[in-house]
């Protein structure tokens, strides 16, 4: 399993996987993965022959700076787990790579009524907001 946080090596593979024929699968997550994770990871696993994960902690799902500092960063652990169920690769860029014009010039991707149902309904300003949440994910299917 290879664990990469540069955007080239992540196209190259892809493209290597695409003209072979086969089928890729993206899971995004922020890391400190659980069973729910890993439940999506078996179900890519089930749909495609190769299988990419992201793990990067996006600072716009934080509204505190405390609570984007408090998130549990388990890289070792959360790789191990890939690892065992077969993950490829492993995607792990920093928000230098995500954001190169910085934070507060990124893309910004409007869901409209997405926000307003599920958790976002009761959660309010918290990072299961998809307003933060979709840039980071146009990104990364962008870059695949």
């Amino acid at each position: 399993m290879q664990v990469v946080a540069e955007i080239s090596p992540i196209r190259e593979q892809v493209a290597k996987w695409r003209r072979e024929g086969k089928k890729v699968a993206f899971v995004p997550t922020m890391g400190h993965l659980h069973d729910g994770h890993m439940a999506l990871v078996r179900k890519a696993r089930e749909l495609a022959d190769h299988v990419i994960v992201s793990i990067f902690v996006n600072p716009l799902q934080f509204e505190k700076v405390d609570d984007l500092n408090n998130y549990p960063r388990t890289l070792d652990e959360d790789t191990s787990l890939l690892n065992s169920e077969g993950v490829e690769l492993v995607f792990t860029p920093t928000p230098d790579i995500m954001y190169p014009e910085g934070l507060e010039q990124h893309t910004s991707v409007d869901v409209p009524g997405l926000s307003s149902i599920l958790e976002g309904q009761s959660r309010p300003g918290t990072s299961v907001e998809y307003r933060p949440l979709s840039p980071s994910c146009s990104i990364s299917f962008s870059q695949m």
